[in-house]
């Protein structure tokens, strides 16, 4: 393995220094030129990269090969999801053998009409390296189908149109959008969002009737914060259209009648610092989950036609240890999804108070969720369940009578027992006292004695929870002895809102501490040995590797960062590149002395020093708009150059992809087999 690496030439990137000077102090960026796209340069840079990483592994090709086929092997490939009924029809999903893209379909009235083919992705993407769709929408006929594509990586949409009835794609075509789209009740009008061309923000609401070219669509919305995106929607009950202006921590929504789309949207609540608000529509009311003076959230009540904070009234009260998350309406019922240490809930109400109770899931470390729920006049609430050793379930739920139908479990081919596997909840206590969830799963039998490897993930950025899910892929780590551990840190919402206050702007460090405290923890109490835990983590969960890597060399074999974020105070300093403005308040604005220098401390790429290492394997994609590929690739040119260890450092650029790398079904698995090989030789399994 290291011979390989030393018989390799190491790909070494040119040093152009460039001095980037701020607040009277100097950095000298010796890799600042990778950022330039076009420069055969830069480009060569990249090949030799993956060239490079392509010799290093070439000796895993066959076991790389085998662990996508086992990993894919475990996936029905003739599959559907479970119908949902919706306006007179039944939507499904259906995958058929041997092709990668969803086909989506409905049925009229009921399950045995004849299947009508709304899009076969597989058809559309044929000739593509990559090929996402998303935003599938019917105008009120059911007719006229908008659906959004991008065939490159960079998040940016353009809207098609097919006729149902005939089948015919219609000549409309609408560019550079984020993909959603939002039907006015007049079959024939529909509202997006544009980018900026520049920093790809959401940024402009247009009005596009059938028929016309985009020239002539009317702009409605223009938001002019930097810091703000926007994105349009129509409501549950289908009576309005509403615009959204959000910020990391501001929210300010407007609203117009869906039967009038010539009209004049109408400002909600205006947008005020640190306020967060939702609003969902039902029988002349809008109900809002809220962070007005409820830093968990509450719900408040309020008329449709005089919806501004004034004339809020509360539902639910705010409470200290609950974070309330969102919400499903029904004609009899009122669902609340939440958040109690750290373990979602649902939560059943009956409008007339006669009732309420919460769901029983059984497990200790699990996620759930309410699933989509198109229709107001019913009992029955669908929902979404798994955990660790539980796979993806689907079910509905009699909020009247408390019967729970098992509709769908995701099935494992090749057999899978859950009773062979156990997964735990640990509380780690930190540095500073704070008390950190880690979720672990692993097979039961096994001896803590330090003896087995460990791969530790973790995010803990944007308050995104990373939820202990089912993964029939981790199995291939499971099964050769892995223990698989979520580290549930500080920057997340795990454990509410002021859990991700103090892992975020001049608390960020916790973020860090708080994952390094867990893979101690994993040492001390035999889980694993450092010779054998390695740690992943993607985007902010990049940043976090690249983080833990600089302050913990030595806790880590190896580590994979995939598209990660690791030059964060150049990046935060360039308000031209997508994202920068908006994430001020995440991470702070640099162009503040404080805050400068504060990110300086963690920063990924300003931290590399001359010392030793742990194994690293980077990741990333080309088109990436999220975070552009020359984060990772400056990154690895620098820690190439200071690095003074033999340990691998390998680097993967999909010159075909971006942030959420291949599209299609089954080849994404090919990159995790990677990491999975990665992992693997290094531990010298070779089977």
């Amino acid at each position: 393995m290291t011979n390989q690496t030393t018989q390799t030439a190491v790909p070494v990137a040119a040093k152009k220094p460039k001095e980037l000077t701020k607040h009277g102090h100097t950095r000298v960026d010796d890799y600042f030129w990778l950022n330039q796209r076009e420069d055969q340069e830069v480009i060569d840079y990249l090949n030799a990269e993956n060239e490079y990483t392509k010799k290093v592994m070439a000796h895993t090709n066959v076991f790389q090969d085998k662990l996508f086929e086992e990993i894919k092997g475990r996936i029905k490939e003739v599959d559907q999801s479970v119908p949902y009924f919706n306006r007179g029809y039944y939507f499904y999903v259906r995958y058929e053998e041997g092709k990668e893209y969803p086909i989506y379909c409905r049925k009229k009235g009921n399950l045995e009409a004849e299947e009508e083919v709304m899009l076969n992705v597989n058809e559309r993407a044929k000739g593509h390296d990559y090929y996402a769709v998303q935003g599938l929408s019917l105008s009120e006929d059911l007719d006229m189908l908008a659906f959004s594509v991008d065939t490159v990586g960079r998040r940016r949409y353009t809207i098609h149109f097919k006729k149902m009835g005939t089948g015919e794609i219609i000549k409309d075509t609408i560019t550079n959008t984020n993909g959603s789209i939002a039907w006015a009740a007049d079959n024939e009008t529909l509202f997006y969002v544009t980018k900026d061309e520049q920093t790809l923000r959401d940024d402009t609401i247009w009005r596009h009737k059938l028929n016309r070219p985009q020239a002539e669509d009317v702009k409605v919305f223009v938001e002019e914060d930097e810091t703000f995106g926007t994105h349009v929607f129509r409501t549950k009950s289908r009576k309005f259209l509403v615009i959204t202006s959000y910020s990391t921590l501001s929210t300010e929504q407007r609203y117009l009648a869906a039967n009038d789309p010539m009209g004049e949207f109408k400002m909600l609540q205006a947008r005020e610092d640190k306020h967060e608000y939702s609003a969902s529509h039902y029988n002349d009311k809008f109900y809002i989950v809220t962070n007005w003076q409820a830093k968990n959230f509450r719900l408040m009540v309020t008329p449709d036609t005089a919806p501004s904070k004034e004339n809020w009234t509360e539902v639910i009260a705010h409470r200290e240890d609950v974070m309330l998350e969102q919400i499903e309406l029904f004609k009899d019922f009122l669902v609340v999804q939440e958040r109690k240490d750290g373990l979602e809930r649902l939560h059943v109400r009956s409008w007339d108070g006669s009732q309420e109770h919460y769901l029983d899931f059984g497990e200790f470390a699990y996620s759930a969720w309410t699933a989509y729920n198109p229709e107001f006049d019913t009992k029955v609430l669908r929902y979404g369940f798994n955990s660790l050793i539980t796979p993806r379930s689907t079910f509905d739920y009699n909020m009247e009578t408390k019967e729970k139908t098992l509709l769908k479990q995701q099935e494992v081919l090749g057999g899978y027992d859950p009773m062979q596997y156990t997964s735990e909840r640990v509380h780690i206590t930190a540095r500073d006292g704070a008390q950190v969830p880690m979720s672990l799963v692993y097979k039961k039998g096994m001896k803590r004695d330090g003896s087995h490897p460990a791969l530790l993930y973790g995010y803990g950025s944007y308050g995104i929870n990373v939820t202990p899910d089912f993964s029939s892929a981790r199995l291939s780590l499971l099964d050769r002895g892995f223990v698989y551990a979520i580290a549930h840190i500080r920057g997340s919402e795990t454990m509410g809102r002021p859990w991700y206050e103090d892992g975020k702007l001049l608390k960020k460090m916790n973020t860090f501490t708080d994952f390094i405290d867990c893979g101690e923890y994993l040492v001390q109490q035999q889980y694993t040995a450092p010779e054998r835990l390695f740690a992943m983590g993607g985007s902010a969960g990049g940043m976090l590797m690249g983080g833990v890597m600089n302050m913990r060399p030595d806790l880590f074999k190896g580590l994979i960062a995939a598209v990660p974020f690791v030059d964060v105070v150049t990046t935060m300093l360039d308000d031209s590149i997508p994202l920068t403005t908006g994430e001020y308040d995440e991470w702070g604005n640099p162009n503040e002395e404080e805050y400068y220098h504060y990110m300086l401390s963690y920063s990924p790429y300003d931290q590399v020093e001359a010392k030793e290492y742990p194994n690293l394997l980077v990741t990333t994609g080309f088109h990436d708009s999220q975070v552009q590929y020359w984060e990772p690739a400056k990154w690895v040119a620098k820690l190439r150059e200071l690095k003074t260890d033999q340990n691998q450092l390998l680097f993967k650029i999909d010159m075909s992809a971006g942030h959420s790398g291949k599209t299609g079904r089954f080849q994404r698995f090919k990159e995790l087999a990677l990491e999975y090989a990665f992992m693997f030789d290094l531990l010298g399994i070779k089977e």
